[in-house]
């Protein structure tokens, strides 16, 4: 995420609390950091390994519509998604432990 905060991420940021709570495991990357990770140009989902859900967004950041969303299953693809994962999953922050700036 970019830094400071915008008042949407703050926001999701203040209501994660309750994610980790619940148990989910939060991690936050500020862009500075991620400089030297190669990424998907898309936000995605990993499902068991199998599947990939990519969703789109427009230039407001807004999801574009349900049948714009991709399910892909090559496994190269998955390959590529689950090591960009797993490389920011490393350097990300742990939610209890990231201070906004």
């Amino acid at each position: 995420m970019s830094e400071p905060l915008s008042e949407y991420v703050r926001y999701e940021y203040d209501v994660t609390a309750g994610n980790v709570a619940g148990g989910e495991q939060v991690r936050w990357l500020p862009r500075r950091r991620a400089t030297d990770l190669a990424l998907p140009g898309n936000d995605f989902w990993l499902f068991d390994g199998e599947t990939l859900l990519i969703n789109h967004f427009d230039g407001e950041g807004e999801l574009t519509p349900q049948d714009d969303k991709e399910l892909i299953t090559d496994p190269a693809v998955l390959k590529l998604c689950a090591t960009a994962f797993e490389a920011v999953w490393d350097r990300a922050t742990p939610h209890e432990d990231y201070r906004p700036a």
